[in-house]
């Protein structure tokens, strides 16, 4: 026994001994703490990260973005930290950032090993903020008010957590819910052993597991829900800001538990975390092509010439529908859960684990259920393969790509090898993907893709989070819970409960079982570190959870290189704002009408200053007020709002003229009475400085 074990050993045994007179005394076992916050990124001008479409930018807001945070501390003060952001995926970056901020508030209360920051990969939000060249493509490169918005965004909603701590209870519970997901890639995930699949019935994870947290008077605090479903609801035609179909699942959710809040506001907070959605779509009517309306190929993904492209559709009349009928059925199941009386408290001790690695050096025992190879495999330099140009049935791609393809072709090899030559190992190593970028051998100021990436653990009593850098597939990720429920049993620990926390700390593209790398769908042209990767991770994970079994300290592994300073930043900021001839910032160009009756859309317009120039964290663009008195209204939207959303629009290049148009969407609940509607903003001087400003539209009623 080392000396670190043999003095941790007493702790163990104290902590041991604590937790097991809280099970007869009934005293709360942990302290709890919940904190939400703003972390909406620039709302226009900016490209959006997740479908890599460059005409896809920011024209205004359908919903904000919001961070929301929450802390477990036991009986001996080991604390952990959980977050989920409505953000595409999370940066190295951020999270460094993050924990140096909250490091010089409170020392090294919370550190990398402790802290997970997810992100819930809605492709309807701004990039720019990875820090990788391939995934800032989109945007232009580094978008640093993006970046920062992120940083302050989350750092907020883990303060408001730390400062809102309490006693409270810990419970789990799940459900299923069965009609929000498909699997996308079901040729890929067919190639998977059938004793494996015979194992579940369904070809996506459908479960919600949810963690509720309780004041220790038992009144809800605020709850997570890991689903593993992609945000892309909305489709790459969409330049509104939008949390997606988990963003309002999470508002609806907030919304109930705190009566009479607007969006963003109230004390109970409830996420929607990604978990392993790789292969998992909502667009539940499933892909046809799209002039003909008939199935596409099972295997490519692709339609005849001339019959468009294959895409899938969800269950509404346009994206917005299926948006919010997505949202609905998951909100649902999370809301029956916060009731169900079938919920397990969880008791124990908090423990972690965290680990970077060089997936390029890595070398792990072979990994396969049906034979056993005494032999060891190893990572590759990171490469994405042909079938990554082609998309998915989300989003598809461009040119003459297809999902599934082996081969390679002379006209694109010479654009790739003008970028980046694979070496002849980089071709071995990740064969049988046919190597369309070179992600690991270019040459540009900053690395275009991660080489090393973190794994980690949190165990709050019997139940482990495992924060993976990744959208890992169906399968992929019920191999590392079965991994990791494993590794406990193994190290002699107890039965674990283990959630894939997807998107978490660092972003890595994907990663699909070996026998889904071999077909060669976009999933697996898009796990970067070849056919083993999963085998790394799994490998890794599993040295992660006997270790906090048997209270050994894990060594960190090599940092990943800072380089923030290599950045590049095409997207250029705002220079200034005008308004037309005698009218001013907050000028209406158009008044609502005088009346409207329930289920109207009511529109309005202003002269604007650019949206960039302040974005209003915790503020709101717009207002929807009722009168409720002389003199006195309501706010009852904003522009977080469903219900609401407003566009941008540059009017003159040269001139700077911008107006805004707002729109609110009226429905059969909607209150009778005389509304108004406040536009707020910024505008920037050409010698410099922003100012603000307002305007009021005349006053409208409902009928």
């Amino acid at each position: 026994m080392t000396q670190l074990e043999k003095l941790r050993l007493p702790l163990v045994v104290a902590g041991l001994f604590v937790f097991s007179n809280l099970l007869i005394t009934g005293v709360s076992p942990y302290r709890v703490g919940v904190g939400r916050a703003d972390c909406t990124g620039p709302p226009v001008e900016i490209g959006f990260m997740g479908y890599a479409e460059f005409s896809q930018r920011g024209h205004g807001i359908h919903l904000r973005q919001f961070s929301r945070a929450f802390i477990f501390e036991d009986e001996l003060g080991e604390r952990i930290v959980f977050v989920s952001a409505d953000a595409g995926m999370m940066g190295h970056a951020v999270k460094r950032d993050v924990i140096d901020l909250l490091q010089k508030k409170y020392g090294d209360l919370y550190r990398f090993e402790n802290v997970v920051l997810s992100g819930t990969h809605s492709h309807s939000v701004p990039s720019g903020f990875l820090m990788s060249f391939l995934y800032d493509i989109a945007s232009l490169g580094f978008v640093p008010q993006n970046f920062n918005a992120l940083v302050e965004g989350i750092t907020l909603s883990i303060v408001r957590a730390h400062e809102s701590m309490q006693e409270g209870r810990v419970y789990v519970s799940e459900t299923e819910v069965a009609d929000a997901s498909i699997n996308r890639s079901p040729s890929a995930y067919e190639n998977n052993p059938k004793d494996e699949r015979m194992l579940y019935k369904d070809y996506t994870d459908k479960k919600l597991v949810q963690v509720k947290v309780v004041d220790s008077e038992g009144k809800p605090l605020g709850a997570i829900n890991w689903f593993a479903v992609h945000p892309t609801s909305m489709n790459k035609t969409n330049c509104f800001v939008s949390s997606d179909n988990v963003g309002y699942a999470s508002i609806l959710l907030e919304q109930e538990m705190n009566p009479d809040s607007l969006p963003g506001q109230g004390k109970f907070v409830g996420a929607m975390a990604a978990s392993n959605l790789g292969d998992v779509s909502p667009n539940v009517m499933g892909p046809k092509c799209e002039k003909t309306g008939l199935p596409c190929d099972l295997l490519t993904s692709s339609c005849p010439s001339g019959t468009g492209s294959c895409i899938a559709s969800g269950p509404g009349k346009d994206m917005f529908d299926s948006t919010r009928m997505i949202a609905k059925r998951i909100y649902t199941a999370a809301s029956k859960l916060l009731r169900t009386k079938k919920s397990r408290e969880i008791r124990g001790p908090i423990a972690f684990a965290h680990k970077f690695i060089d997936m390029t050096a890595a070398t792990v025992p072979y990994y396969n259920r049906t034979s056993e190879r005494n032999e060891e495999v190893h990572g590759c330099y990171p490469a994405m393969g042909y079938s990554f140009a082609a998309g998915t049935t989300d989003g598809p791609g461009a040119f003459d790509f297809r999902q599934a393809m082996l081969t390679d072709t002379t006209f694109w090899n010479t654009a790739r090898d003008l970028i980046a030559v694979p070496t002849s190992d980089d071709k071995s190593c990740h064969a049988p993907k046919p190597i369309l970028v070179a992600s690991g051998r270019t040459t540009f100021s900053y690395e275009t893709q991660p080489k090393i990436v973190p794994v980690q653990i949190l165990l709050l009593g019997d139940f482990a989070v495992a924060a993976v850098p990744a959208e890992f597939t169906t399968m992929s990720g019920r191999r590392l819970r079965k991994t990791i429920e494993e590794a406990s049993l193994e190290a002699g620990g107890k039965k674990v409960k283990v959630v894939v926390a997807g998107l978490s700390n660092m972003y890595t593209s994907y990663v699909a079982t070996p026998e889904e790398y071999a077909i060669q769908r976009y999933e697996g042209a898009s796990t970067l570190y070849g056919p083993h990767t999963l085998t790394i991770y799994l490998h890794h994970f599993n040295a992660l959870m006997k270790a906090i079994v048997n209270g050994e300290s894990v060594e960190e592994g090599p940092s990943p290189p800072f380089e923030d300073y290599k950045q590049i930043t095409l997207s250029t900021g705002v220079v200034y704002d005008g308004h037309p001839f005698r009218m001013y910032f907050g000028d209406v160009q158009e008044q609502p009408n005088e009346s409207y009756t329930r289920g109207e859309t009511v529109r309005a317009s202003f002269v604007a200053g650019n949206p960039r120039n302040n974005l209003m964290h915790e503020k709101t663009y717009f207002t929807v007020e009722k009168q409720m008195g002389e003199d006195q209204w309501k706010v009852i939207a904003t522009d977080a709002s469903w219900e609401t959303k407003f566009k941008w629009i540059r009017k003159s290049t040269l001139f700077a003229y911008s107006d805004i148009e707002f729109e609110w969407q009226t429905g059969p609940e909607t209150d009778g009475g005389v509304y108004r509607i406040q536009h707020f903003g910024y505008w920037r001087y050409i010698l410099g400085g922003t100012y603000p400003y307002n305007g009021t539209t005349r006053n409208f009623s409902i009928l």
